[in-house]
């Protein structure tokens, strides 16, 4: 099967058209209107090589339905110790980069180059992206960091320096997306650690709908999408109001 080359315009293939692996297409750039375009398609971009970027949409596809969030009796225990505050959206360059410099099994190096953490920068500083943020006595332990649209929250990275602290990050923002309705958070690809918390693997079809609903009546298949036309639920009322929360 041939790989669609991306042109200069944010435009995507049908994902129906990609590879086996998920590969969509190859090329374009990391705009803020490209990226979120590929949101909107149900493609994400996972790594750069040399100069071109890889755009995928795995089939089948992990999501985390907020009201199926399977908290642990460890994971509780650890909550109900309170040694943890949790902040939101004020340390996102500090999260991207130490989800940049995770060591992750089975992969040798980061996919999140400098130009995708400038890229999501430019989404962070539009109200697009947004990050979670774990302390401990005053110095960041864990985090993660994503993408939302309408009601959707698009995972891309986290990472922990202590122990559990990922999940406790991870706890923090369903409890939040539960609580303001968010439909789903997409998790992009399977692992074990996604399962062992109540995400679950849906088909491509069956992804492509989400969208749909999460943006509120705009198709994630529309490809007059534009940025402007998304309604941001998370930017002030939600992530950006340095909430502190003791864990």
């Amino acid at each position: 099967m041939t790989v669609y080359l991306l042109p200069e315009e944010p435009f995507f293939p049908p994902v129906d058209k990609a590879e086996p692996d998920g590969l969509v297409a190859i090329g374009g750039d990391l705009s803020a209107e490209r990226v979120l375009q590929a949101y909107a398609h149900g493609i994400f971009p996972w790594f750069k090589d040399h100069e071109d970027i890889f755009w995928y949409s795995p089939d089948p596809r992990m999501i985390l339905f907020p009201e199926q969030f399977k908290v642990s009796d460890s994971l509780n225990r650890i909550i109900k110790r309170n040694q943890f505050a949790v902040k939101f959206d004020t340390a996102f360059t500090q999260v991207i980069h130490a989800c940049a410099a995770a060591p992750r099994q089975g992969q040798d190096g980061t996919w999140i180059s400098q130009d995708f953490i400038d890229a999501y920068t430019t989404l962070h500083h539009r109200g697009y992206a947004h990050s979670v943020e774990v302390f401990y006595r005053d110095e960041l332990v864990g985090g993660l960091y994503g993408v939302s649209l309408g009601a959707a929250f698009f995972g891309e990275s986290m990472f922990y320096s202590m122990k559990n602290t990922s999940k406790v990050a991870f706890h923090a923002l369903v409890e939040r997306c539960r609580h303001y309705g968010f439909k789903f958070i997409d998790c992009q690809v399977e692992t074990s650690h996604l399962l062992g918390l109540g995400a679950s693997l849906v088909d491509r079809n069956q992804y492509l709908l989400l969208p749909s609903m999460a943006h509120g009546q705009i198709s994630c298949k529309d490809r007059s999408i534009n940025p402007q036309f998304f309604p941001d639920l998370f930017r002030d009322r939600i992530f950006m109001d340095h909430d502190v929360h003791r864990l």
